[in-house]
């Protein structure tokens, strides 16, 4: 199952080879071109007629994560964060380190040795180890090295009736869209570049050098996107809720976007019976918010999976959500061949 394949890859910002060289298999029978460049984005592209539009759709292969930057004399190791993570969420997470996934926990100062403003407190990222096992620092050298990614050791499991949990749906959800839209047997008559981004985390880095290539004339960015909808968060403050269908936005704390796109998407979703929701939390950026400032400009938009617990070890889905994205895609893609770009 892709989804499975996909969430359970090791991939922190940088580090992403393992989840590319995943893509490149699934979707390079389906594609008359597939690479990858200097910075790790894996561009795959359907081409069209050649006096079409070309349309840019992105998703970011990286997850949050940590970096060993320290063993100690112990053995344990020292490490800080990739991307947005809170420390309150890390204390005794099991993770591998590095591509060869050295098992590991995550340790702190145990609750009887610390002082009572100590225990009052949420550890920070420098009051917390990582522990492999070994027993002094020689050993730890032989499984690890400094600047060895680390990711959660969640595996993906259907959860209920219709959802999922797993790491890393931020983005790897994003990234099943792309590669289900791709993989499809149909084929526009326009050019669809998809591309499958690196460091979004850190910066939205190679969504900005792949769109600088490739000059499209549209983008969408597919995302796995914050779900508030649970105990403590007002309901009339809920980003997205899981189940509604896939989130669309209005702007967010990177971009705004384009109001053309946005009613196209809309239109044919009303058309096709495909339900969808409005991201309503304008805090957060996605890839959209680089692609949009490239050479002269260039009109985007984002689609959001919602996703429960997301920057976190562990979040959930909606699988519906997941499908009906791929459809209203499918379903504006279909819209371009028959009206043109909505602009």
């Amino acid at each position: 199952m892709l989804l499975k394949t996909l969430t359970e890859a090791f991939g922190v910002s940088g580090q992403e080879q393992e989840v590319a060289s995943i893509i490149r298999e699934q979707v390079s029978p389906y594609c008359d071109k597939v690479e990858t460049d200097a910075l790790g984005n894996v561009i795959a592209v359907k081409s069209g007629n050649e006096k079409g539009p070309k349309v840019m759709l992105s998703a970011h292969m990286d997850e949050i994560g940590l970096m060993v930057m320290f063993i100690e004399k112990s053995g344990t190791l020292r490490f800080r964060p990739i991307g947005g993570v809170d420390p309150r969420v890390l204390v005794s997470k099991s993770v591998y380190v590095g591509k060869n996934r050295v098992p590991g926990v995550i340790g702190a100062k145990p609750i009887h040795l610390q002082k009572r403003e100590e225990a009052d407190k949420p550890f920070d990222i420098d009051g917390l180890f990582i522990d492999i096992g070994a027993k002094d620092k020689d050993e730890a050298e032989k499984l690890v090295k400094l600047g060895d990614g680390i990711i959660f050791a969640t595996k993906y499991e259907d959860i209920g009736n219709t959802r999922a949990k797993a790491k890393a749906f931020d983005d790897r959800v994003g990234c099943a869209v792309l590669a289900r839209l791709l993989m499809m047997e149909k084929r526009w008559n326009f050019t669809i570049q998809g591309v499958f981004t690196s460091q979004e985390e850190v910066g939205g880095r190679g969504a900005q050098v792949a769109s600088y290539r490739l000059e499209p004339d549209m983008a969408v960015a597919f995302e796995g996107t914050t779900a508030s909808d649970v105990p403590g968060s007002k309901e009339h403050l809920y980003s997205t809720s899981l189940g509604k269908g896939p989130a669309l936005t209005h702007a967010d704390a990177s971009f705004v976007a384009d109001p053309r796109i946005v009613k196209r998407l809309m239109e044919v979703a009303d058309v096709k019976g495909i339900p969808y929701q409005m991201r309503e939390l304008t805090t957060g950026g996605t890839d959209a918010g680089r692609i949009h400032l490239v050479r002269e400009g260039i009109p985007a938009a984002v689609i959001s999976v919602p996703t429960r617990y997301i920057h976190s070890p562990v979040s959930i889905i909606d699988k519906n959500d997941f499908e009906n994205a791929i459809k209203l895609m499918a379903a504006f893609l279909d819209s371009i061949e028959e009206r043109g770009l909505p602009f």
